[in-house]
């Protein structure tokens, strides 16, 4: 460096500072233009004097061996002169070595600037992207920025490589770490690849669980209270009261229901986390709930009144059953559920079983759906004639009994009526006396509206074909006398 000594005087006599001194022999030698009265504080070349210096170094040695070795110092190089321009006056030009230095600093400006030659700052718990350098049994190299490559040993990624996450990894693709080390003993970063895909894992499930959002997952495992999941490496648990359709009232039941559910799919809401204590709890009820909430807008109006559509039993109630036609439920009433009578809905159906049902009304402000399942079967009053027809013998079954007569089904759909004076040749008041529920009997077809719905039918005339009166009599006479005993 010229003049290293701080207050030598320079060139022109005058003492300078040690900075201000080697510039102004670089000016002298026609490198760069100076002006003594600027403040080399803010001077950006002055600044940075170690790097811009150096770029006319070995001129600048040459004319430092000359002033060192005889005591007087180079020429300086010709000052900027004036030249007449018709009609502008003079104008100042400037020496080809002061504009190629200046074209040199602002190269190293640029240099220096640019984001590409910094090298970034880091700290333990910084998750980084980088690139892999180098892949081995021991280790990987990944480029972080640093001064040197980060390590991130075996141990770091036996995780990610059992996972199957590293399968088909090569150099130059990119990665992140988590920051175990800044710098070790050889200036080198220590990194993890399972840190970092835990730590990213758990700062997104704390955005779903700040934004409420659902995930969808596979049931990973179970144990006697509940499911579990793996959610990008965190484990997750479902207790059992928050699982759909495992409500049993016998805990001893709970196990199977659990175990069937293994490797299912499964929409999850977040309803505790605790990163401190590696806590994790969701909900399958909530996240249901909430999808059918948003589904639900959606459902009422895709539907129309008359379609058939496709659904599976959700649950089963003692007035009807509900549908999940896909994110809402829909009911069927107890009377919709088949043509015939039914006294309970478990007698046709049972949860969990896909049905196609018949939407019969939809209610969009109170958001409720009336379904029908016996209306997506061919209604037997609109083929009655085609079966039945006046003076036919059939096989019935008696329903009920009335005051004015008996009712028998002789279908699934089709009851006809017994009239009191179809029931007997002789004079009866009740048809208790020659009936009871339960009983399948021949009955004769007296009778077809169907467009009333009706069929009327006799016990007394099918008897009379079949030579059955004796029976009849018989059964009047014990009914009679079980009424006077």
């Amino acid at each position: 460096m010229l003049l290293p000594e701080t207050g030598r005087p320079g060139p022109d006599g005058t003492h300078y500072t040690r900075s201000q001194a080697n510039v102004q022999t670089l000016a002298f030698s026609g490198e760069i233009s100076y002006n003594p009265n600027r403040d080399e504080r803010s001077d950006p070349l002055l600044l940075l004097r170690p790097h811009r210096i150096a770029v006319r170094d070995s001129r600048m040695e040459k004319e430092s061996a000359t002033y060192r070795g005889t005591g007087t110092v180079p020429a300086p190089a010709a000052q900027p002169t004036s030249q007449a321009v018709p009609g502008n006056g003079p104008k100042e030009t400037e020496s080809p070595g002061c504009a190629e230095a200046a074209s040199d600093m602002e190269a190293w400006l640029r240099l220096l600037e640019s984001p590409e030659h910094t090298y970034c700052s880091m700290e333990y718990g910084d998750i980084l992207e980088g690139v892999v350098m180098q892949i081995d049994e021991e280790e990987i190299l990944v480029d972080i920025g640093a001064k040197a490559e980060g390590i991130v040993p075996s141990r770091e990624f036996r995780k990610a490589r059992q996972a199957g996450e590293l399968d088909g990894l090569k150099v130059g693709d990119p990665i992140f770490v988590f920051v175990l080390k800044a710098e070790d003993e050889d200036g080198r970063a220590i990194l993890s690849i399972d840190r970092a895909r835990q730590e990213k894992t758990w700062r997104w499930l704390e955005q779903l669980y700040e934004e409420g959002s659902l995930i969808e997952t596979v049931v990973d495992g179970y144990n006697k209270g509940g499911l579990l999941v793996n959610l990008r490496g965190v484990r997750g648990f479902i207790p059992a009261s928050q699982v759909v359709g495992t409500g049993t009232p016998n805990r001893s039941e709970r196990p199977d229901s659990l175990t069937q559910m293994v490797g299912r799919p499964i929409r999850l809401k977040i309803i505790e986390i605790n990163r401190r204590r590696n806590r994790l709890i969701l909900s399958e009820r909530q996240a249901q709930q909430e999808y059918r909430e948003s589904r639900k807008e959606e459902l009422l109006d895709s539907l129309q009144v008359g379609g058939i559509y496709k659904g599976v039993v959700s649950s089963i109630c003692n007035f009807g059953a509900f549908v999940d036609l896909g994110g809402a439920d829909g009911l069927i009433h107890l009377s919709e559920l088949a043509w015939g009578h039914v006294e309970h809905p478990r007698e046709v159906l049972q949860v969990g079983q896909e049905v196609q049902v018949y939407v019969m009304g939809i209610d969009r402000e109170r958001k409720r759906i009336a379904l029908s399942l016996r209306r997506t079967q061919p209604e037997p009053w609109a083929t009655i004639a085609e079966r039945y027809y006046l003076g036919q013998l059939v096989e019935g079954e008696i329903t009920q009994l009335a005051s004015f007569g008996a009712f028998a089904r002789i279908e699934e759909g089709i009851e006809g009526l017994i009239h009191l004076s179809e029931l007997s040749d002789t004079p009866i008041s009740h048809p208790r006396e020659v009936v009871r529920e339960g009983d399948r009997v021949t009955l004769r077809v007296i009778r077809i509206d169907p467009v009333h719905k009706r069929i009327g039918l006799s016990l007394r005339r099918a008897r009379h074909d079949i030579g059955d009166e004796p029976l009849e009599e018989s059964a009047s006479e014990s009914a009679n006398e079980e009424e006077n005993g």
